[in-house]
This record gives C-alpha cells, structure tokens and sequence, in this order.
C-alpha cells in the first residue's frame, strides 16, 4: 500500500476545508434560491461587515451586486458620514454608513425580502420579539423620530426601529399595551455594539 502520496496530498486537502469556513448550509434552501439571499446576523449584512470598505465596489460585492448603488456625503450627529443607498428601482432597500475612507459603520435594512438570522424581518410584529420594553428600547431618534429602537436580544449588533399609532410625545416609549401592535419597520446592524 503506498500511503506518501496520500501524505503529501492529506496537507492540501486540510487547507482546503479551511476555505468552507464562510459556507452556510442555509444558502442551500429553497427560500434562498429565489430573491435575496441577503441576511442580517451579529457579523453584518450579507458580506458586508466592519472589514468592508466605504467604497462602491466593496460594498457591490458585499451585497451580491443585487442593487443598485447611490453614493452621496452626510452629517450624522455633527459628524460627516459617506453613505451608500442600495436601490432597487425607485426604492432605497438599504443604507450603507461609514467614515469617508473608512469602512462600513453602519447598514439599515429597509428591504423586506432580508430577514435576520433568527427569522425577524420588517412587518414582524414587537409582541413576537418582546414580553416588554423596559431594558431593550429607547424612543428613535433622527428620521426615525416618533418610533421606538430596541437592541435584538440575540445581539447587541442588531437594532430594530418599530412603528406604529400613537398620540403620546414622541420622546416617550409608548406602553407595552400600545407597543405589542408595532411591527418592525427597519432593522439595522451596527459595527458596534449598542
């Protein structure tokens, strides 16, 4: 029995399973082989993550090249901030945040055929996700103002803004009552945790 050639082939072989590392089983569900198979996790969007590039090429990749991309600069907080809105058609699906030169901050998902990977996606209603607010919301701020952003409880990387009907002040979160018919209306990865 000549075992060398196996020897020397075992070390190439290990290597190569290295490469399977990014590999998701997921991706080989039917769900996934029409539309987006785009997904929020702890690590980022689809590819896009805290390593990606604020750059338009880096940032098609990322995102399969399923979009098409709008680059523009910003103030965030006093701050200016490039950003990237991923369109599909006339809609902004996505919006892509970060230091000009830098990389990717930021990504607010406003596209309902991206779920998380624990399956929450927009529409899905607060009482599904939350027994309350208390500990996991603050009142929105900025263009959100009004609505209500809770950290998911899977991770501190994924927010999700809620909206819905109410008369209160918009710096206050409304009551758990009023907030179990609000459903998730963006959800959002961020390169740090909140």
């Amino acid at each position: 029995m000549n075992i060398r050639p196996l020897l020397l082939g075992l070390p190439l072989l290990l290597t190569g399973c290295s490469t399977m590392s990014n590999f998701s089983w997921s991706s080989l569900s039917p769900f996934n082989w029409f539309g987006s198979s785009l997904e929020v996790s702890a690590k980022g969007v689809g590819d896009l993550n805290a390593g990606t590039p604020m750059s338009e090429s880096a940032i098609n990749d990322g995102l399969n090249g399923d979009y098409r991309l709008r680059g523009g600069m910003a103030t965030d907080k006093g701050q200016i901030v490039s950003y990237y809105q991923a369109m599909d058609g006339n809609d902004v699906k996505l919006v892509i945040t970060g230091e000009p030169k830098g990389n990717v901050q930021r990504v607010a998902v406003m596209d309902s055929k991206v779920a998380t990977e624990w399956g929450n996606k927009l529409g899905t209603p607060f009482s599904d996700m939350y027994g309350k607010a208390f500990g996991a919301c603050k009142p929105a701020d900025g263009d959100d103002a009004g609505k209500v952003e809770c950290v998911a409880e899977q991770s501190k990387y994924v927010t999700y803004i809620f909206s819905g009907k109410w008369a209160g002040p918009q710096d206050i979160i409304p009551p758990d009552d009023t907030l179990k018919s609000w459903t998730v209306s963006k959800i959002i990865w961020h390169a740090k945790p909140q």
